[in-house]
C-alpha cells in the first residue's frame, strides 16, 4: 500500500488576521495580558479621528518608539534600554544614530520561552541592576516595544530606584500610540510625574546653572535652539523669563519646569505632560509667538495668565510687533504652498508662511486636534484654509494633486510624489523645523529656503522633460534600445507560469 503524502503547504492565513501586521490582534493580546487600562489611557490621550475608518486611517509617522527613544538619548546621565523584537531594535537604534545620538542603547533580547515563562522580565530587571551605577546615571529608562507590551511584560513591577538611580518603565507600542511625536510625550509625561512626586515628598536637588529670580514660562515641545532665547527676550519686558524646554536635556530641569508660573504649549499634543503640570497647579497656554498676529495673541495670553498689567503687555507688543512686521515685509514669499508633517508645528509654520505673503490652501498634521491648537486652527480656518488633523499619507498626497502647489512641504513620501510631478518640495523635518519660527528671529526665517525652492520650478520642468518615460514600468533599467511592449508574449508566458504553478501544487497529492 502506497503512503500518500499530504500537500506541502503551510496555511498562514491572511496577514491582517494576526501577528505584528494586525493592530487589533496585538491590542487584544495586550488587554488580555493586563495592559487594557494603559491602552485605554493612550486612547484618551492620543485619540484617532473616528471619521477616518478603513485601511488608510493611520497618520504619517515613523515607529512611535523612535520619539521616546530620542528624548531619552538626548538627556544627560540617562541610560536607555529597549525590550522588543530584534528587527525593531535594530531599526530604532540605526535611525537614532543616523539622527545624531551618541550614546549606547541597551537591548534585552527574548525568545518565545523567556517571553511566555516570564523570564524576560527577570532579564530586564537584571540588566537594570547591572546598569544602576549612580556615578554614571541619574535615570534608567526601560521601554517595551510592541511584542513585550502585547505579552504583558510588567515594567511597573520594576523598583522605582536601584542604588539611588531612578528606574522608569514605559510601554510604547505601535498599536497604541499613533505617532512618534506623541511617544515623546509618553516619556516626558512619565518623567514629569516622577519629578513632581519627588518634589512633593521633600526638597530636591538644585538645577544646574543659574536660576531666574523672575516667574518663568515653561516651554512644551521641541524647538529650534534659538527659539527659547527669542521667547525669553520677549518675556523680559513682562517681568518674566523663559523656563526649561520640555522634553528636557537633564533630570534637574524637570524640577525647574514644574516650578514655572505658566506653561506655553508650543506643541499642542503633549497631553500627558500637561496632565502633570496641571497636577502641580500650573495653567497652560496654547499656540506660540509666531508672526505678528500669533505673537500679539500669545503675549496677551501669557501676560493674562501671569497677572501682568495690560499696559506692560501693550508696551511689550509695541516694542516687538513692528520688528516682526518689518522682517515679514522685507522677506516676502509669493506662491501657493501646501504644508504637511508629523512634528506638531505644522499649523505654526502655515501661519508664518501666510503672514509672509504665501497662499496656503492646505495644512495637514499627523497629530490630533487638541484645545491647545484651537487658536491656530481658528485663525487658519478664518482665512479659508483647510486644516486636517490626523492626516494620512494618502490625504496629504491628494491635497498636493488637488491644489497643484508651487511648493509642497511635507514628509519624505509627499516630497517624493511632488517631485515626480515636477513640483518643488521641501522635507518638513530637516529643512523647515531646523529654523527659528518665534518672534522677530522667526519672521522671515523661512523665506530664504522657501523662495529658493520656489525658484527651482524651471529646473524641475527640464528634468521631467529630459527623463520623461525613463525608469518606469517595463522600461526601467539601462537599455541600448528602448524595449518594445509585446502583450502577446506576456499572455503566453502568464499561461505557462499558471500551468507550472498548478503542476507544482499537484506534486505529492
Amino acid at each position: 500500500m502506497t503512503d500518500t503524502r499530504t500537500r506541502d503547504t503551510l496555511e498562514l492565513g491572511a496577514p491582517e488576521t494576526g501577528g505584528c501586521s494586525s493592530k487589533d490582534t496585538m491590542r487584544e493580546a495586550a488587554a488580555k495580558a493586563g495592559k487594557g487600562d494603559l491602552l485605554d489611557q493612550y486612547a484618551r490621550d492620543y485619540p484617532l479621528d473616528e471619521r477616518k475608518q478603513g485601511p488608510h486611517d493611520q497618520p504619517q509617522s515613523m515607529c512611535p518608539a523612535f520619539g521616546s527613544l530620542r528624548v531619552g538619548l538626548r538627556m544627560k546621565r540617562t541610560a536607555t534600554v529597549l525590550s522588543g523584537s530584534a528587527c525593531c531594535v535594530y531599526g530604532l537604534t540605526f535611525t537614532s544614530h543616523f539622527y545624531g545620538a551618541r550614546r549606547t542603547v541597551g537591548y534585552v533580547p527574548f525568545s518565545s520561552e523567556t517571553l511566555v515563562t516570564g523570564k524576560l522580565f527577570e532579564d530586564i530587571k537584571e540588566a537594570v541592576e547591572q546598569l544602576a551605577d549612580p556615578a554614571q546615571y541619574d535615570t534608567i529608562i526601560v521601554t517595551n516595544l510592541c511584542v513585550p507590551t502585547a505579552s504583558g511584560v510588567p515594567l511597573r513591577l520594576l523598583p522605582d530606584q536601584i542604588n539611588g538611580v531612578r528606574v522608569i518603565g514605559i510601554d510604547v507600542p505601535g498599536f497604541g500610540i499613533p505617532t512618534h511625536a506623541e511617544a515623546k510625550d509618553v516619556l516626558a509625561g512619565a518623567m514629569l510625574k516622577c519629578a513632581r512626586e519627588e518634589a512633593e515628598d521633600g526638597p530636591v536637588a538644585r538645577p544646574d546653572g543659574p536660576v531666574s529670580d523672575r516667574p518663568t514660562v515653561a516651554l512644551l515641545g521641541e524647538m529650534f535652539p534659538a527659539d527659547p532665547v527669542g521667547i525669553g527676550m520677549m518675556l523680559e519686558p513682562l517681568g518674566l523669563a523663559a523656563g526649561p524646554v520640555v522634553p528636557t536635556r537633564e533630570w534637574r530641569e524637570l524640577y525647574s519646569a514644574l516650578d514655572c508660573a505658566v506653561v506655553g504649549a508650543i506643541h499642542p499634543f503633549y497631553t500627558a505632560s500637561v496632565r502633570e503640570f496641571e497636577a502641580a497647579g500650573r495653567s497652560v497656554v496654547g499656540s506660540a509667538p509666531v508672526g505678528r498676529d500669533g505673537t500679539a495673541a500669545w503675549l496677551d495670553a501669557i501676560g493674562a495668565a501671569c497677572g501682568v498689567a495690560q499696559a506692560k503687555i501693550d508696551a511689550t507688543k509695541n516694542a516687538f510687533l513692528p520688528a516682526i512686521e518689518g522682517a515679514l515685509a522685507g522677506m516676502p514669499i509669493k506662491g501657493r504652498i501646501t504644508v504637511s508633517g508629523y512634528e506638531g508645528s505644522e499649523l505654526l509654520v502655515a501661519r508664518l508662511l501666510i503672514e509672509s505673503g504665501a497662499e496656503v490652501p492646505y495644512v495637514g498634521t499627523a497629530c490630533p486636534k487638541t484645545r491647545w491648537s484651537d487658536s491656530d486652527r481658528e485663525w487658519l480656518e478664518a482665512k479659508g484654509i483647510r486644516v486636517n488633523y490626523r492626516a494620512s499619507l494618502e490625504e496629504d498626497i491628494a491635497a498636493v494633486d488637488e491644489f497643484g502647489p508651487d511648493l509642497a512641504i511635507g514628509t519624505t513620501p509627499v516630497v517624493q510624489h511632488a517631485k515626480q510631478t515636477a513640483t518643488p518640495a521641501l522635507y518638513f523635518t530637516n529643512l523647515i523645523s531646523a529654523r527659528p519660527l518665534m518672534g522677530p528671529a522667526g519672521a522671515g526665517s523661512l523665506a530664504q529656503v522657501v523662495n529658493a525652492a520656489l525658484g527651482n520650478k524651471a529646473r524641475f520642468d527640464r528634468m521631467r522633460d529630459f527623463f520623461e518615460g525613463v525608469g518606469a514600468d517595463d522600461n526601467a533599467g539601462i537599455w541600448q534600445d528602448t524595449p518594445v511592449d509585446r502583450p502577446q508574449f506576456k499572455k503566453k508566458f502568464a499561461a505557462q507560469t499558471a500551468a507550472a504553478l498548478k503542476a507544482a501544487e499537484a506534486v505529492g497529492s
